[in-house]
C-alpha cells in the first residue's frame, strides 16, 4: 500500500493484484484466509501490480529509489508489457502494463482507477479464475474474496457481475475457463476444512448468482461460432514463465 501511495504522489498509477490484494480487500475474513493456510510467516514472496503505459518510463527510477533492482533481461524482452524488480523487503515485484496477459487477456486500461490501492474486485476474481489449471491457493483466494463481498452490478465493494458477464459474452474461451473454474470451486467447497456450513452456503450462493449473470448475458456471434468448436481447439494461451 505504501508503494501505491508513493507512486500516486509522483503521478504514477499502480494498483495491487493477486493474493495480497485480496488480503487487503478482505479484513473481515482475514482469519479465514489464515485458517486456509494462505497467510504464512512471509505471506507473499512477490507482489503483482497493474499499471498503465503512461507510467512506464518513470517506474524504473521510482523503484530504484525504493531500493529495487530492475531485471534488465525481462525489460529487453517484455519491456512494453511487463517489468520485474527485485529487492529485500519484497523479493520480487511484477508490474504489468494496461493488460494482464496470461491464459486469457484482461484489459485494465479503462478500469484501473475504479478501486484503490488494488484493482477492482471483478479484476481480482478474473485474475484468479482465468487460470486454466487453477491451483488450490487460487481457489482459496477466490473463496475468501467471495465470502467477504457481494455479487451485483456495481464495483462498490461488490464483484461486478455485469462487467464480468459482458466481457465473457464476447470470448468463448475466456468464458469456458472462468465458468469451469467457478463450478470446480463450488464443488470443492466441502473439501476445504477451514470452511463452516455458513461459509460454504454463502460462497455457493454467490457463485450461483455470478453464473446466472454470465449465462443470462446475450452472446456475440463470434462467441457462438467458437462455442461450436469447443475444446477440440485450444482456447487459451500458454503462460510464459519468467526465470530469474
Amino acid at each position: 500500500e505504501r508503494i501505491v501511495k508513493e507512486a500516486k504522489e509522483r503521478g504514477l498509477v499502480l494498483r495491487i493484484m493477486g493474493a495480497i490484494a485480496i488480503h487487503i480487500h478482505c479484513p473481515k475474513f482475514a482469519g479465514l484466509h489464515r485458517k486456509l493456510e494462505r497467510l504464512g510467516e512471509r505471506m507473499f514472496p512477490d507482489i503483482d501490480f497493474m499499471s498503465i503505459r503512461e507510467s512506464r518510463k518513470k517506474l524504473p527510477e521510482f523503484f530504484e529509489e525504493l531500493g529495487y533492482t530492475c531485471d534488465k533481461a525481462v525489460m529487453a524482452i517484455f519491456g512494453l508489457k511487463r517489468h520485474i524488480y527485485y529487492g529485500s523487503e519484497i523479493p520480487m515485484i511484477d508490474v504489468f502494463f494496461d493488460k494482464l496477459r496470461m491464459c486469457h487477456e484482461i484489459d485494465f486500461r479503462n478500469r484501473i482507477k475504479i478501486d484503490y490501492p488494488t484493482v477492482s474486485l471483478a479484476g481480482l476474481l478474473l485474475g484468479k479464475t482465468q487460470i486454466v489449471q487453477i491451483n488450490l491457493k487460487d481457489v482459496k483466494d477466490t473463496v475468501v474474496l467471495l465470502r467477504e463481498h457481494g455479487v451485483g452490478e456495481s464495483d462498490d465493494e461488490t464483484v461486478n457481475s455485469k462487467y464480468i458477464a459482458k466481457l465473457l459474452s464476447k470470448d468463448w474461451g475466456f468464458y469456458y475457463t472462468v465458468t469451469t473454474n467457478l463450478k470446480q470451486i463450488k464443488e470443492g467447497l466441502p473439501t476445504l476444512k477451514a470452511l463452516n456450513k455458513e461459509d460454504i452456503s454463502d460462497v455457493r450462493t454467490k457463485i450461483d448468482e455470478l453464473m446466472e449473470a454470465i449465462e443470462r448475458e446475450p452472446k456475440s456471434m463470434g462467441w457462438r461460432m467458437r462455442a461450436k468448436i469447443g475444446t477440440k481447439k485450444k482456447w487459451y494461451e500458454e503462460v510464459e514463465e519468467v526465470v530469474r
